[in-house]
């Protein structure tokens, strides 16, 4: 099977699961020519301080224009990021991001832990950036409306999926062949 070519980077944020071998992000890393993903940590996993150090230290191993992937967490480790840095991005695909006011189901951080690491606030400016922000109508850790609102306030594109869930291999995903158009069409 060819790789995808672009003509930008994909820079892959994966989210607080890191690499999952059955995940899209992993899969698309494997399909992309141009691609490199934000290492896991190793210390401090839920510290966005350090999740965001790590996101501008891959970027500064990248020449070129670039343009960000990220699920779940990692969409919130890219708004952060923003609000922090001014390095030009290309564009972002931007899946599922958790609402930090919602109550997550066991098995997640709590949201006073994520509020002492450093995740809420969340920044909710404008990104520097065009970014496609991608929704589900069944996310458990986010509604529609929750997602709609930070697509607003970052000055995203909201494309309402239906119901796939947290966009997961818990949901069904594994393969998502969306992904691959929606980076093509930021990579115009």
């Amino acid at each position: 099977m060819d790789k995808l070519q672009t003509a930008a980077t994909v820079l892959i944020v994966p989210g607080l699961r890191e690499h999952v071998a059955e995940h899209w992000q992993t899969l698309l890393e494997a399909r992309l020519c141009k691609v490199r993903s934000v290492p896991p940590l190793e210390t401090d996993k839920l510290d966005c301080a350090k999740r965001v150090e790590a996101i501008q230290h891959a970027l500064e191993q990248i020449d070129g224009p670039v343009i960000l992937v990220a699920h779940s967490a990692g969409v919130l480790m890219v708004a952060h990021w923003a609000a922090q840095h001014s390095r030009p991005i290309k564009g972002a695909l931007l899946a599922t991001p958790p609402d930090l006011d919602a109550h997550w189901p066991q098995g997640y951080p709590s949201a006073e832990t994520l509020r002492t690491q450093g995740w809420n606030p969340l920044p909710k400016e404008p990104l520097p950036f065009r970014s496609l922000v991608a929704a589900s109508t069944n996310d458990h850790l986010a509604s529609l409306d929750a997602v709609t609102c930070l697509a607003d306030s970052w000055g995203s594109e909201l494309l309402n999926l239906g119901e796939v869930g947290h966009l997961n291999p818990t949901a069904g995903f594994g393969l998502w062949p969306q992904a691959e158009a929606l980076i093509l069409q930021l990579d115009r």
